[in-house]
């Protein structure tokens, strides 16, 4: 992988300086094997935040702050999916779900999804003292990100155009393959908190492919920004239910 592929996956999952916009779909496909770094880096700023946050804050405020600020990193990317896709499961079969997933606008399931989820991720993390929020904003943020390369492995497009298509068509198989083992493997390989947050990220990886094949017959960029949330939601929810301090190494 090229560092040219990390600035097309910069500038497509961030709205901070220093990417590169791709000239074709095909080149972010290229770019996806970059998604956990690109996510471990937001993890490192938010965490950073809710590190030094807590230090001046309650740790709900602190922690309410740092998921704004995570959103405004990323241009609210991956919760725009989030509410898309509880929109369209208003819809009555496959193709009208498909429709309302195309909707710009955001609906009552849409809303509701992004409150339940924001909600979780405040909750739990202040749970956690400022070292353990930095260390775990770090893995939810990476391996949410690479629930959702699990996701573009699994399934095929749940239509003919569109980002998931793409993904479907064009994904490097092989290097992102290379690149979920290794990430997963660190996880899973650091301490007991890395094996719960991973069992966490493959469980909604497994409950999202067959949401994502059953409601729309594969995957949408959408479900991608669902999957990631969810997994962001997963990791940090299991983490603070830890009994002791998260055992990294």
């Amino acid at each position: 992988m090229s560092m040219l592929g990390f600035r097309y996956a910069w500038a497509f999952l961030t709205r901070l300086p220093g990417g590169l916009h791709p000239d074709s779909d095909d080149e972010i496909s290229t770019a996806v094997g970059w998604f956990p770094v690109v996510g471990a880096v937001i993890g490192a700023i938010t965490g950073a935040a809710y590190f030094g946050g807590v230090e001046v804050l309650d740790p709900m405020l602190a922690a309410v702050a740092v998921c704004g600020l995570g959103a405004i990193l990323t241009g609210g990317f991956h919760e725009d999916g989030l509410a898309d896709t509880a929109d369209a499961l208003g819809g009555f079969d496959r193709e009208r779900r498909l429709e309302i997933m195309r909707d710009s606008r955001i609906g009552t399931f849409g809303a509701l999804a992004l409150i339940s989820v924001t909600l979780g991720k405040v909750g739990a993390l202040q749970e956690l003292n400022g070292t353990e929020g930095l260390i775990a904003l770090v893995a939810a943020h990476a391996l949410g990100r690479t629930g959702a390369l699990v996701l573009m492995l699994t399934l095929g497009g749940a239509r003919s155009a569109g980002l998931g298509a793409t993904y479907a068509a064009d994904l490097p198989r092989s290097r992102v393959s290379a690149v979920v083992v290794l990430v997963l493997g660190v996880a899973a390989l650091s301490g007991a908190a890395g094996s719960v947050a991973t069992a966490a990220i493959l469980g909604i990886a497994a409950f999202m492919a067959v949401f994502a094949r059953r409601r729309f017959g594969g995957l949408t960029g959408d479900v991608l920004g669902a999957a990631e949330q969810l997994g962001e939601l997963a990791v940090l929810v299991a983490l603070s239910q830890l009994p002791d301090a998260p055992a990294w190494f």
